[in-house]
């Protein structure tokens, strides 16, 4: 297997040269966040959460898509890389129901326990401030809240590549992209295999 040689955080790293810096990180345990990323199943850098400086790139890089290379030099807790990691989760939290501590994930949350690493606690950006449950339950197999929906995509990768149905994928644009069915048809009445 070819490989190549590149600096994390001044720590050298040898990953396979089809490796990614998520996964060159991971190898030597360097942690980088991440929300949307599903390993096999969902690598698309749509969080932002990962994040991370490649020494001579024009801008941030997100590390769970991003291609290793020879002679690369990564760095993944900068205060620059801090800042952006956390005007994400702000950004993400404006449209995000909050009622952490009454929510049943509460303390088994990933978005909850980023927003406690990064210290973010209150609004700085005001999306939908009064935010309703969205709640569907139409099928016996799963209840879904858009309220609290992150728009990771897992699920919809998940009901794509395992499922091999792909009857829920985003929909929408701005503060009203929601993840739903075409149409905004019932789980239920759609081609689910539950």
């Amino acid at each position: 297997m070819d490989t190549v040689r590149l600096k994390i955080n001044g720590i050298d790293v040898e990953a396979p040269k089809n490796a990614t810096i998520l996964e060159a990180a991971q190898s030597v345990g360097i942690r980088i966040p991440t929300l949307c990323y599903l390993k096999d199943i969902n690598a698309i850098g749509a969080c932002r959460m990962c994040l991370v400086e490649v020494k001579g790139a024009r801008a941030f890089a997100a590390a769970c898509v991003y291609p290793v290379a020879d002679g690369m030099e990564v760095f993944t807790n900068t205060p620059k890389v801090i800042a952006a990691r956390k005007g994400t989760l702000e950004l993400i939290l404006s449209n995000h129901r909050m009622d952490c501590l009454s929510c049943p994930r509460s303390l088994d949350c990933e978005l909850q326990a980023l927003a406690n690493e990064y210290k973010v606690d209150q609004y700085r950006f005001c999306g939908n401030e009064k935010l309703e449950p969205d709640i569907e339950a139409s099928a016996p197999h799963l209840v879904r809240d858009n309220s609290k929906c992150v728009l990771c995509r897992r699920c919809a990768a998940a009901c794509a590549k395992w499922q091999d149905v792909a009857v829920i994928g985003p929909n929408g644009r701005g503060f009203n992209t929601h993840i739903g069915t075409a149409f905004n048809q019932n789980l239920s009445d759609v081609a689910c295999v539950s």
